[in-house]
């Protein structure tokens, strides 16, 4: 009873989503802080890259420039993909640097000061690996907190978005270009040539991280919808989405009602903001969520030859 109860309130509550994305960039920031910046790993995301600029500019920190980068981006995304970028995006791409602002404030930042509570404290200095392993497990939980909320962290998800969108390229292709970027401009500006194998090894862990955040390593979500407002959501698939679904015949074994049944195909990026959708269109739709462990075809992985 105590778990279904918990379930209807998840459901039923606005507030909850909130609070992941709250949760999410909170367990964000404490990974970059903690763990990568102090060491000058770069894990992708405009963090890494406001890493990069605050290392040339002292006066200006991390998550303030993180903040310079997700503002423009995020109005832009919402110009480009409309609804599909709502409220609870606008405010991770926000609280997020205003946590790291404010743990870098209280925490310090340089391990070799010897009075930060970095230095004294969470100093990985003799063990640089621990700390990108510990990093990007974090990112990539609070990343996928974010993402189960219906919301991204902004960032370079948009510009990946964005490359998908008008190159027509996949998404894990287009999101790899944007942090090897990153990460090479990093370690052009810090000078450190050890640095890309700390930073892959972090991005490696937080896209993982997210995967079993986001309940299942699977990388693809198949979904069953039947509801009474398929046309609503015929059309936020079609034009929002830009994805294809399929409509399957069915008749309700109680009520011998014939009714079209939405199969549906999405990354599991995609997942929360569908949900979302769903509940907001349709309380009282009925949706099963299936792992594709394999899709092939248009939008998704081609044939082998």
């Amino acid at each position: 009873m105590g778990t279904l109860n918990l379930k209807n309130l998840k459901a039923n509550s606005g507030w909850f989503s909130w609070t992941l994305v709250t949760m999410g960039a909170f367990i964000l920031a404490m990974g970059f802080v903690l763990f990568t910046n102090p060491y000058k790993i770069i894990p992708g995301g405009v963090y890494g890259l406001g890493r990069v600029l605050h290392h040339l500019i002292p006066s200006i920190q991390t998550g303030t420039f993180g903040l310079l980068f997700d503002v423009p981006l995020t109005i832009t995304a919402i110009l480009v993909f409309g609804r599909q970028f709502g409220a609870k995006t606008i405010y991770a791409a926000l609280i997020t640097p205003v946590f790291m602002n404010a743990m870098t404030s209280f925490l310090g930042e340089d391990p070799a000061d010897g009075i930060s509570i970095i230095s004294t404290q969470f100093n990985f200095s003799d063990n640089v690996f621990f700390a990108a392993l510990c990093g990007g497990l974090l990112i990539g939980v609070g990343c996928g907190l974010i993402l189960r909320a219906g919301a991204t962290s902004g960032g370079t998800d948009i510009i990946s978005m964005l490359i998908v969108k008008f190159a027509k390229t996949k998404f894990s292709s287009a999101m790899f270009l944007v942090e090897s970027t990153i990460v090479i401009i990093g370690m052009i500006v810090l000078g450190d040539w050890k640095l890309p194998l700390y930073s892959l090894i972090s991005i490696f862990v937080c896209a993982r991280a997210i995967d079993y955040v986001l309940e299942g390593a699977s990388y693809d979500k198949l979904l069953f919808i039947i509801s009474e407002k398929k046309e609503e959501l015929k059309q936020y698939i079609l034009v929002d989405m830009e994805r294809g679904g399929t409509y399957i015949k069915s008749s309700g074994m109680y009520t011998g009602n014939d009714r079209d049944m939405i199969f549906l195909v999405i990354s599991r990026r995609e997942i929360g903001a569908v949900k979302e959708k769903i509940r907001a269109l349709d309380p009282a739709a009925f949706v099963v969520v299936v792992d594709a462990y394999e899709t092939y075809g248009d939008g998704f992985k081609p044939f082998s030859e």
